[in-house]
């Protein structure tokens, strides 16, 4: 599959600058020697269709025998997305899970009613020092599915569309677009790809989905004679055709969206939910610690320590 971006309406000369519904800039946190940059939830914002959260990892590097440490720690009401650009991540879940990811792969968890999970450097990249960059996402589940059983889904590189054309190359990770429908599980319509740009790329978005937005994740793009670099998300009005031109460097992109949820989303700590209800009952469950009893487990291979809930 493969479009002419040229040709694609919505030059980046024809469109207005109210275009954009929200620019949100995210503000960097550093937490103990790496950096994250969190887009959404915003206070303009909350989702880009069924995405309620994007954090930026990084870039980060480790000494040996360094690395990210998240201990177990429990979901309910969404699904996690995490991509990286670099590094490595070592997922285990309570579903039995054990899985590194790498670069370039997919790692999709659906926490439904509810799951645990950890999140480290894997034992190999410690050996020597290593790096880590890369997004994590959250999809908010639509209400018929918030007590849907959790499940987890790898997608190697190899099993994701690709699509190239015009100094574009487009990685699908989630949902459909440009004619193309990605491997992984959803509960929702939505789209999210990796784009590379070379220099001077127009590129368009896709035009079948209600929400759209773009993240900056390096170099530049240029909407109406306007230039946004690198930590700069985009959201934009629904119906406009929308192309962006890439600056002299290139630019790589992460493109989300898909349909409007039903109704709000309550978000707390771990925890997205359509009520206020089933937040406490999850707070109640992973307070109690009654592992492998009600919503929650700890990992296999992972169960020595976890993350208390938040006074």
């Amino acid at each position: 599959m493969s479009w002419n971006p040229a040709l694609a309406p919505g030059c980046p000369d024809e469109i207005g600058v109210d275009a954009i519904e929200t620019l949100i800039v995210p503000r960097a946190r550093d937490i103990g020697g790496f950096e994250v940059r969190r887009a959404l939830p915003a206070p303009r914002r909350q989702l880009v269709g069924p995405f309620i959260f994007f954090d930026q990892m990084g870039p980060a590097e480790f000494l040996t025998g360094q690395g990210i440490d998240v201990r177990p720690h429990p979901h309910i009401g969404l699904g996690t997305v995490t991509y990286l650009y670099s590094g490595d991540l070592h997922h285990r879940d309570s579903l039995g899970t054990d899985q590194v990811i790498r670069p370039g792969a997919l790692n999709w968890m659906v926490a439904g009613r509810g799951v645990t999970h950890s999140e480290r450097t894997s034992a190999t990249a410690r050996q020597a020092g290593s790096e880590l960059f890369g997004i994590q996402t959250w999809i908010a589940l639509p209400e018929d599915h918030e007590d849907t059983p959790p499940l987890f889904e790898h997608h190697d590189s190899t099993a994701l569309p690709v699509i190239e054309s015009g100094g574009a190359r487009v990685q699908l990770l989630l949902g459909n677009a440009y004619g193309e429908q990605a491997p992984a599980t959803l509960h929702s319509e939505a789209f999210y790809a990796d784009v590379q740009l070379e220099p001077n790329t127009r590129f368009p978005l896709p035009d079948e989905h209600e929400d759209r937005g773009i993240y900056v994740v390096a170099g530049s793009v240029t909407i109406a004679g306007q230039c946004f670099e690198a930590g700069h998300m985009m959201i934009f009005r629904p119906g406009d055709a929308i192309t962006v031109a890439s600056g002299e460097s290139g630019a790589r992109l992460m493109i989300l969206g898909g349909a409007t949820l039903g109704g709000p989303r309550y978000i707390w700590w771990n925890f997205v939910a359509s009520s206020k209800e089933r937040i406490e009952e999850a707070k109640r469950q992973w307070r109690a610690q009654h592992w492998g009893v009600g919503l929650f487990d700890l990992p296999p291979g992972d169960r020595e320590e976890h993350i208390p809930l938040p006074d």
